[in-house]
């Protein structure tokens, strides 16, 4: 029986990673059926600790995918999973993927303090990588507002965290939001008639 339960878990595990993987290299029509496999799996099989992880993976996706009432939907189930079974963590993330999708849906201080929420339990529970998503998030905001003092401070705690962690996919998001900044400071051409300060809308995603 144990080594059924192992291999289950793993091959849950594995299903929903590839899916994800294949999400964030752009392959989504791949990866939200394995990512739909895998939650349906652990819902089917009682497996509730790994629900939230799942429905966290396809919120994400369906935010790249620009369905940000889908994703705001997954977001919710797995902040409201997450807070009833006491897993701090995955309430985390469901916090910054509510931060993603308020952000999107022009409410820039719901967003401020969804990703404010997911940082101060991500600083707490010493989750480098999600505390470095959460300063792209409000680096990012920041930006979009015209703040450009805060998005540059935390814009380069977020490069800088990615670089030390070696996460290449999203220090090169970090770094694009980073010239997004500097374009904005640059006085506009001649006869061009833009204020630097206004920036365009970024794209799907940041």
């Amino acid at each position: 029986m144990s080594r059924e339960w192992n291999l289950t878990s793993f091959s849950v595990n594995e299903t929903g990673s590839l899916g994800y993987a294949y999400a964030l290299s752009g392959r989504i029509a791949e990866g939200i059926p394995l990512l739909e496999r895998a939650l349906s799996a652990v819902e089917a099989r009682g497996h509730g600790n790994l629900q939230p992880l799942f429905l966290v993976y396809l919120g994400e996706v369906q935010l790249l995918a620009g369905r940000l009432e889908d994703a705001r939907a997954f977001a919710g189930r797995a902040l409201t999973f997450a807070r009833e079974r006491g897993q701090r963590g995955y309430e985390a993330w469901a916090l910054r993927l509510l931060g993603e999708v308020t952000a999107r849906r022009d409410s820039p201080g719901q967003a401020d303090g969804h990703y404010r929420d997911a940082l101060a339990l991500a600083e707490e529970l010493g989750m480098r990588p999600l505390i470095a998503h959460c300063h792209l998030g409000l680096g990012t905001l920041s930006r979009r507002t015209g703040k450009r003092h805060d998005a540059q401070e935390r814009l380069i705690t977020a490069t800088m965290m990615y670089r030390e962690m070696d996460m290449r996919f999203w220090l090169e998001q970090a770094e694009a939001e980073q010239c997004q900044v500097a374009d904005a400071r640059m006085p506009p051409g001649p006869g061009t008639g833009h204020s630097p300060d206004v920036v365009p809308p970024p794209g799907v995603r940041d």
